[in-house]
């Protein structure tokens, strides 16, 4: 894919990244191609001026570093999430009903359930396994055909089907699987796709974290191909964008990609962004190469900058009235800035104006979104991490359509355009 175009890159992307996991692992086969390192957090790190790094925690958050040439004294970082809402697998999913198998969910984030209903889905996750020898082993798994659906109930057995009603993912979202079976069948399979996977004769899976996925492909819609329209644009177009724009970086300044896991149900983990994955590495980075000790380390912070990456809601032609009269950003009109009074993005006047005059030098349209001010406003991995490292951070992203449905949509034009603006800011001598 390498001599393809950006976009045709975004979709491969999209398409071969289920999960975490799997953006993870693809972003990471990127990254080796490009020549960067994996450092192995148990391990000592010996690092060097200009080397380029990458280390990946529990499989699903990663973080790439194009260490300086020069001094260490500054980081040009972008933030973004490998997670996206949806259907994960409850541990003992096997469900029997009118003889049925049907695979039990529980709900990931703030998803949009309707738009769930009648898809081709396919499965897909981390399996840990035992293997013959005993060895424990955790695997990806890819099932991505489709192996199940959740029908919907006709509208003769439900007049208020139409009438916005609640779904209980409890009882109505349970997915069917398997005509006659039962939970011996389901792992079964399970053992089957880990054989022809991964060629494991005789696995005993020992747990698993699995959800369900809508096999369709993304694709360019629209008339003239306006748009594209994928699961998961929230936010793995933003992963794809940072790694864009650290690949074409020229590899002068100090760049950091972090991408974390857990972002869509409050970034409290391990791997999310208000866990200590990134100070971790920032620490680590700058015991080597920068100014030792904590003045050292808060130094190099207050001289950096982060740019959170995540989609913002483009206005809706059948819904203008959700947004605000003058902030409402069209698909196609460039880069949003992200902006609230209560913090709920971390976007201040100062980081808004760096990112005004990156655009300006990538002649790049730029627009501004604020939510209405009697509605609530979402959050994302900004706040977080200016919480967490004390670094002026600023939110924006691409504009989109349907955000946390199956399927969401986004203009083809946008991602090329943000990556030329996030290069440029990886480029730049100064910060101020």
């Amino acid at each position: 894919m390498h001599h393809a175009s950006p976009l045709d890159r975004l979709l491969d992307f999209l398409e071969h990244s289920p999960t975490p996991w799997h953006a993870v692992a693809n972003m990471a086969h990127r990254l080796d191609a490009a020549g960067f390192r994996r450092l192995d957090e148990t391990q000592p790190w010996t690092l060097a001026a200009g080397e380029r790094v990458y280390v990946t925690r529990n499989d699903s958050s990663i973080i790439a570093c194009q260490l300086p040439k020069g001094r260490l004294d500054a980081l040009r970082m972008i933030g973004a999430h490998t997670d996206s809402p949806g259907l994960h697998l409850k541990p003992h999913a096997a469900e029997r009903s009118a003889g049925w198998l049907q695979l039990g969910v529980q709900v990931y984030g703030g998803a949009l359930l309707a738009p769930w209903f009648d898809r081709d889905l396919g499965l897909a996750g981390r399996v840990h396994l035992r293997r013959p020898d005993g060895r424990i082993e955790g695997v990806l798994l890819n099932v991505d055909w489709p192996v199940a659906t959740v029908p919907s109930l006709a509208i003769h057995l439900d007049r208020e089907a139409n009438s916005n009603r609640t779904i209980n993912p409890q009882t109505e979202m349970s997915a069917v699987l398997l005509q006659g079976g039962d939970s011996d069948d389901f792992h079964d399979l399970l053992r089957g796709w880990l054989e022809a996977q991964h060629g494991i004769k005789k696995a005993e899976p020992l747990d698993f974290e699995l959800a369900l996925y809508d096999t369709q492909p993304p694709a360019r819609v629209g008339a003239r191909g306006e748009l594209i329209a994928s699961a998961r644009l929230d936010n793995l177009l933003s992963c794809f964008i940072g790694m864009e724009a650290l690949l074409n970086c020229d590899g002068e300044q100090g760049a950091v990609l972090v991408a974390n896991d857990h972002e869509e149900v409050g970034s409290a983990s391990a791997v999310g962004a208000q866990g200590p994955f990134l100070g971790d590495v920032l620490r680590r980075v700058n015991a080597q190469l920068g100014e030792a000790g904590d003045e050292g380390f808060i130094r190099l912070i207050q001289a950096s900058r982060m740019i959170s990456c995540d989609n913002a809601h483009a206005l809706h032609p059948n819904f203008t009235d959700k947004h605000d009269a003058g902030h409402g950003p069209a698909i196609n009109g460039g880069p949003v800035i992200k902006v609230n009074a209560s913090q709920r993005y971390a976007t201040n006047s100062a980081t808004s104006a760096l990112f005004h005059d990156l655009c300006r030098e990538a002649e790049v349209p730029v627009q501004t979104f604020v939510t209405r001010a009697d509605m609530g406003c979402g959050s994302t991995i900004g706040p977080i991490t200016a919480t967490e490292l004390g670094v002026p951070t600023l939110d924006v992203g691409v504009a989109q359509w349907g955000m946390h449905s199956i399927r969401e949509t986004a203009g083809s034009d946008d991602a090329e355009r943000l990556i030329r603006v996030l290069t440029a800011y990886l480029n730049r001598a100064e910060l101020v």
